[in-house]
């Protein structure tokens, strides 16, 4: 059944891994520095890897627990596929791993990066590049690994009447493994985002506001906290959150296509329906990696020059795919193959406005961050209300990025806008967000490099290496923070298009879900009357007809509070993980203070500060603040389901989406335009470093800090999370819905 198209899927992921390694090999080749530089180095590698070890300790409790409820509901009350639970948790385990071997390479990758940093520019921007490049790549071929493994298993045990049945069956199934890999990268979100942001705010307050210390400074008991925070929510909080954003959307474009061809009567393309998702990220691997070839520059380049060497790996990459897809698409075979291609297209372009929005938002080469920075020298106030106000702005070029992108997918793959043809317009919307993440292994390799860039001048800091080394390592960092604020605004861009996705794909879960009824009772009642008594019968029902068989639609009360009910959990998950952070904070500035009044002799640099139990406080507080906000994002969609059934759950969604997406966009806009705003003051503006207005703009980047590290990019995960317990939990609506 996949011979041909298959193959290539899994090469492509083995040649991942390949230069994942290879890339790694070569970092830990360079020299990682003098003795203090591999010390300092190795506090924050064994701080990152403690945390990480007792993170995964909690995490793998949560999901025993879980398998085990999987395991009830699939052999005892027969209301689950039967491979969820070992899907489950081997999803988690791949998502998890993609985040350990980020971080592994980043907190060694990072005294290197500053010892390249002695030599040039250049040799620093290569070494943290490519170390960035190993999470890149490591993330898009573990998941197309793990698709290609469940691919081949379920393939050849899988027994069904007819092929078409069996794809919409193998997909479907597929798609539910998402969920293991959604839980972990929301644990690994908003657990290292509390982590970090605890560990920034508790320096920044207390060492450059209270203390008058530069940032990074080894008299600052936290600083080794907050870089180690710098890896646990930048590098496999990401790592996490974006793998599974790959695998869901790879995952529900496959779907939609089994479904779409399925309804067409169409087997003969049903297959290379399936396969065109997983075919073009294979093809997105490969050109990613000659991408990442293309990043270089010369010395003491200027920051424009800097973002283009990294923006050229991405362009050079992005034009490849789209002809490179073109042909894939055209071998396929798939019938309106020049539609679809444009959806990945469009795809595409969508990802890449949405990264110069973020880019034009949150730089300081621009007005709305420089406006910032005029405004802290009238105090901290006007700060935060000039950056509240633009990051209230900054949503409107993403979502109307994502509205015009998502009409243009389902209007190229359905030939027009109206619903004759809907289940491929719908596989044009799941296909566009499958282009959006095709660049995934080198866009994720210049998010990655952020923070790799930041340990590594906190390292030259520490180790008080010539002021040109930092000054690089500064210039290195700068772009790093615009490259950052961009990932995020691609990660968040690239959760809407997985989303929607993952809401057609929840239809296409109920009615397997329907299906497993009728097998076992003979016949199934939609809410409306309407009786199904065969699957055939059932298939054959439009995508339409199923909808309006659950009276999904706006007159429905069940939809309307599950709107309200979906547009309010994105407000209470933020508010909970926000004031995780600002209890986790006041431990580590009462811990600072602490331990500047009772230790003699650490603002003189006479004694070390006890780095590790400002560690070990982020660590406890991560752990410990992270369960209320993730367990809630789970159990919500399956009371309300279990409750109000399918209409609610699609209310629920939908709410979710729309509130979510764009309170994510305004809260990584506005903490990263107020980060950059305290930047573009310490390079000498507005009175520079020790100012009134560098102090107002510290206070700023510290409530910014838990805007764009933690609660803002938990929220992608939160709406694609939840659809992706909907869909898990199909079954279980169907079967006990109550009212």
């Amino acid at each position: 059944m996949n011979s041909v198209y298959f193959w290539p899927v899994p090469i492509a992921s083995i040649i991942a891994l390949i230069f994942a390694w290879l890339f790694f090999k070569q970092m830990m080749k360079a020299n990682e520095g003098d003795a203090t530089m591999i010390r300092i180095a190795e506090h924050v590698r064994k701080g990152a890897m403690a945390y990480l070890k007792q993170q995964y300790k909690v995490v793998g409790i949560v999901f025993v627990i879980l398998t085990a409820v999987f395991a009830f509901m699939s052999l005892g009350l027969k209301v689950q596929n039967p491979w969820l639970p070992i899907a489950f948790i081997t999803g988690g385990f791949f998502s998890g791993l993609a985040g350990y071997f980020g971080m592994k390479t980043a907190t060694y990758a990072s005294g290197r990066t500053a010892q390249a940093a002695k030599e040039s520019l250049d040799a620093g921007l290569r070494i943290s590049f490519r170390s960035g490049a190993v999470m890149g790549l490591a993330v898009v071929g573990l998941a197309l690994l793990y698709i290609s493994i469940w691919w081949i298993i379920l393939n050849t045990f899988v027994d069904v009447a007819t092929q078409s049945q069996k794809l919409m069956i193998i997909t479907t199934t597929m798609l539910t493994f998402g969920m293991g890999a959604s839980l972990q990268a929301l644990f690994a979100r908003v657990g290292g985002g509390i982590y970090t942001k605890a560990a920034d705010v508790g320096a920044d307050l207390v060492g450059k506001v209270e203390a008058g210390i530069p940032e990074d400074d080894p008299r600052n008991p936290a600083t080794i906290a907050d870089n180690v925070g710098d890896n646990v929510g930048d590098v496999a909080g990401m790592g996490a959150d974006l793998y599974e954003s790959y695998s869901g959307s790879i995952l529900a474009a496959a779907a939609l296509g089994a479904a779409a061809f399925m309804r067409a009567n169409d087997p003969s393309h049903q297959v290379a329906a399936v396969m065109a998702p997983m075919l073009i990220a294979a093809i997105g691997i490969i050109l990613s990696i000659a991408g990442i070839y293309f990043v270089k520059t010369k010395q003491d380049a200027t920051q424009k020059e800097l973002l283009a060497a990294l923006e050229r790996g991405i362009n050079i990459s992005s034009l490849l795919i789209v002809v490179a897809s073109f042909f894939a698409l055209k071998w396929l075979g798939l019938p309106n193959y020049i539609g679809i291609w444009g959806s990945i297209v469009v795809g595409l372009v969508t990802g890449i406005i949405i990264g110069k929005a973020t880019a034009y938002y949150t730089s300081a080469e621009y007005k709305p961050t420089q406006h910032i920075a005029e405004n802290a020298e009238t105090g901290p106030a006007t700060v935060i209300i000039a950056g509240l106000g633009v990051g209230f702005i900054s949503t409107a070029i993403p979502v109307l990025a994502i509205m015009v992108g998502t009409t243009l997918a389902y209007f190229f793959a359905a030939g027009g806008l109206d619903m004759s043809n809907i289940s491929q317009g719908l596989y044009g919307i799941g296909i566009a967000a499958v282009g959006m993440l095709s660049t995934l292994g080198i866009t994720l390799a210049t998010d990655a490099y952020g923070p790799i860039v930041d340990n590594a001048g906190g390292n030259a800091e520490m180790a008080h290496l010539p002021p040109e080394v930092r000054k690089r390592t500064d210039a290195l960092d700068s772009l790093g923070n615009t490259t950052a604020a961009t990932g995020k605004g691609f990660a968040i861009g690239s959760a809407a298009l997985t989303a929607l996705a993952l809401m057609a794909s929840y239809y296409e879960a109920i009615r397997i879900a329907i299906g497993q009824t009728i097998e076992k009772t003979a016949s199934f009642t939609f809410p409306n009357g309407t009786v199904v008594n065969t699957v055939e019968e059932l298939n054959n029902i439009s995508l339409i007809d199923l909808v309006n068989y659950y009276d999904v639609h706006l007159m429905n009360p069940k939809v309307i509070i599950g709107l309200l009910l979906g547009a309010m959990m994105a407000f209470v998950f933020c508010g909970l993980t926000m004031n995780a952070v600002g209890r986790a904070a006041a431990d580590m500035v009462n811990e600072v203070r602490r331990q500047f009044r009772e230790i003699p002799g650490i603002l003189e640099g006479e004694n070390e500060p006890d780095y590790a139990r400002c560690v070990e406080i982020s660590t406890i507080g991560a752990q410990k603040e992270m369960l209320v906000p993730s367990l809630l994002v789970i159990l919500v969609p399956v009371i309300f389901g279990v409750l109000f059934g399918v209409p609610a759950v699609v209310g629920l969604l939908t709410g979710g989406l729309a509130a979510g997406f764009s309170l994510a966009v305004f809260m990584a806009n506005s903490g990263g335009a107020w980060d950059n705003a305290k930047k573009y003051i310490e390079e000498g503006n507005f009175g520079g470093k020790g100012s009134e207005a560098h102090k107002a703009a510290v206070i700023g980047d510290t409530v910014g800090d838990p805007f764009k590290d933690t609660s803002g990019p938990s929220l992608n995960i939160l709406i694609k999370l939840m659809s992706m317990v909907a869909i898990v939990m199909a079954g279980v609506t169907v079967a006990y819905s109550i009212f």
